[in-house]
């Protein structure tokens, strides 16, 4: 997780620079002409955007974890993934937007680090997992936007998505060395973003954490690796470059 956060600091940290400079040049600014000035009337606009995301597990042990002799921890590291998707925004008001982001379309892995133990020997030795995934998602966002500062604007966004995942092995059946998931997941989200009105498109960076409700764990108590886990939830943080028009 500190890594992940360290990721979301930087980016913040950036956007904020970006901010007091934009405030300070805003003077002059205003002497040049309003890009896109009819865009904040329009009462549904699209966008595209391409996503770069990190993420983990947040792993919750079996009560079978502590009775087995060959698995001493099971973690989770942080991985990247690329992805594409499509937004369709509707002007509910001066500062507020429903944003439909359709589809969501991410390819990532994720990795379940085993420290594990010969019971015979007493050796401990290490076994990586990765867990490969396409996820189709389909977020439903409520978008509020500050005033517009030239051709400049910050916004926050919030809500849910729904995932499916393309990749899913939970019904995998030579499985003795995997660990299954659920095709399907439900997260909570929220973040940031900046919207940078130009001639003719507006270019919006965009930071967003998202966190999984759903146990995504098919657990298999006959299967090592599977069998000490109880609940897999999805961690994530999403970067997306976002073109609108």
């Amino acid at each position: 997780m500190n890594s992940m956060h360290r990721s979301a600091a930087l980016v913040i940290y950036l956007w904020l620079g970006i901010l007091l400079l934009t405030g300070f040049s805003a003077s002059a600014q205003l002497r040049d002409n309003l890009n896109l000035p009819e865009s904040d009337n329009k009462p549904f606009y699209l966008g595209i955007g391409i996503i770069y995301s990190r993420a983990h597990f947040q792993i919750s042990s079996h009560p079978n974890f502590l009775q087995s002799d060959s698995v001493l921890s099971v973690n989770s590291t942080n991985n990247s993934g690329v992805g594409l998707t499509g937004f369709f925004n509707f002007r509910l008001s001066k500062h507020f937007q429903f944003r439909v982001v359709f589809p969501e379309l991410i390819f990532s892995s994720q990795n379940l680090v085993y420290t594990l133990k010969d019971p015979s020997t007493g050796n401990t030795s290490s076994a990586t997992k990765q867990i490969e995934s396409i996820t189709a998602g389909i977020p439903l966002q409520v978008k509020f936007s500050s005033d517009r500062i030239h051709n400049f604007r910050v916004y926050m966004l919030a809500g849910g998505s729904f995932q499916y995942d393309l990749a899913s092995n939970a019904t995998a059946r030579k499985a003795q060395d995997l660990v299954k998931l659920k095709p399907y997941d439900f997260s909570i989200q929220a973040g940031i973003g900046l919207q940078f009105y130009l001639p003719m498109i507006i270019l919006s960076p965009e930071l967003k954490i998202s966190n999984g409700l759903i146990n995504v764990h098919s657990r298999d108590p006959n299967l090592i690796y599977s069998s000490v886990i109880d609940k897999l939830n999805s961690r994530m943080i999403v970067f997306s470059l976002i073109i609108e028009g």
